[in-house]
Order: C-alpha cells, then structure tokens, then sequence
C-alpha cells in the first residue's frame, strides 16, 4: 500500500515569459490545480529581482512547490499527492503542457509503502 506519490522534476528550456514573473507562474499554478482536481488550501508566490519566481501551494492532498529561473529556462517542481495518485500525474502532465519545456527529467517516489509485518 502507498499513501501518496511525490514526482520531482527538473524542466529545462522552458520559454522566459513563462517563468519570469508572479502572476505568470500563479496562474499556472492555479490552472494546473484546478484541472488536476487538487483541493487548494493556500498559496505563497515570491517575486525575485529582476525576475525569477519562488511558489508554495498547500493542497489538501499534500503540496506544489516550484521554483524558476528564467535567465537559464530551468524549472524546479515538486508535486506530492496523498490518496489518488492519478491527480499527482495528471498535474505533471499539465505543468509539462503549460510550461513546453525542451526537456525535462523527474522522478517518483512512491510514498508511505510499506512492507507487510509478521
């Protein structure tokens, strides 16, 4: 049994005018929640001078985290679901979709498994 999967990424060529400022990354953020069926329960976004994007969202099945810099297209995510974790891979799926980036590497981790005890 698992309680939840946890997909970290790293997105590389991602365009600038997407990752450069706040209400940009917010956005997709919040699309990428909304589609992906995640209950929001708040949200932290820090703009960097002169650009670059520092995000937290606390969702109900866990959290989305991301941090940009535009200077080199390069995104970092961190998406970790409880419960179905269809809705953490669909969420990926859309971050990939939203932000286009070149490339990209991630990994999963399977959260909370556990072997049976005699």
């Amino acid at each position: 049994m698992i309680v939840g999967m946890h997909i970290i990424a790293e997105l590389y060529g991602v365009p600038r005018e997407l990752i450069a400022y706040e209400d940009t990354v917010r956005e997709i953020m919040e699309e990428v929640m909304r589609e992906a069926q995640l209950t929001k329960v708040g949200s932290v976004y820090k703009q960097f001078n002169p650009h670059g994007v520092a995000g937290v969202a606390l969702i109900a099945e866990s959290h989305i985290s991301i941090h940009t810099w535009p200077e080199y297209g390069f995104v970092n995510l961190d998406i970790f679901t409880c419960g179905d974790v269809s809705k953490t891979k669909k969420a990926f799926d859309l971050f990939i979709d939203k932000f286009k980036p070149k490339s990209y590497k991630h990994h999963i981790f399977n959260r909370g498994y556990k072997c049976s005890e005699e």
